[in-house]
């Protein structure tokens, strides 16, 4: 009886932790492919590689449209759907980032000699970039020295 007891429990030790993680992956699993499947158009969603964009078509079985800028549409696999994105209300997010900037300009201590010095290099900045414009750099050249 002694001889069994010591395998069984090594096989207990290593099969439950091996059937439980096999389980949650399979959950997992199940839950991307119901995610993936219930994809309508107008959802928000990530696709894996980080991309944002507004579900455009989703008739084919195999492939959704994705509109990821105005009047932009491109096409990709229903497998490349991250997750489905909830989207922000502007009033509410603008709201708190104007209470946090309210509350940063009464809490700081003001100087006069860099009260005065930012909003000059601020408006030069400013006129700088408009009137100098977008500068593209050249292309470059693989292969050639």
């Amino acid at each position: 009886m002694n001889n069994l007891l010591l395998p069984l429990l090594l096989l207990l030790v290593v099969a439950v932790p091996l059937v439980m993680g096999t389980r949650k992956q399979k959950k997992q699993q199940a839950a991307q492919q119901e995610m993936q499947n219930s994809i309508a158009p107008g959802d928000r969603v990530m696709t894996t590689s980080g991309l944002y964009g507004t579900v455009a078509d989703t008739s084919s079985e195999t492939t959704i449209d994705i509109e990821i800028a105005p009047g932009v549409v491109t096409t990709w696999l229903r497998l490349a759907v991250r997750e489905k994105v909830e989207p922000t209300v502007e009033g509410e997010e603008n709201e708190g980032a104007a209470e946090t900037e309210v509350a940063d300009v009464e809490s700081a201590p003001e100087t006069s000699a860099s009260s005065s010095e930012a909003p000059a290099q601020e408006s030069i900045s400013a006129e700088d970039k408009q009137t100098s414009g977008a500068q593209v750099a050249p292309p470059l050249e693989h292969g050639k020295k």
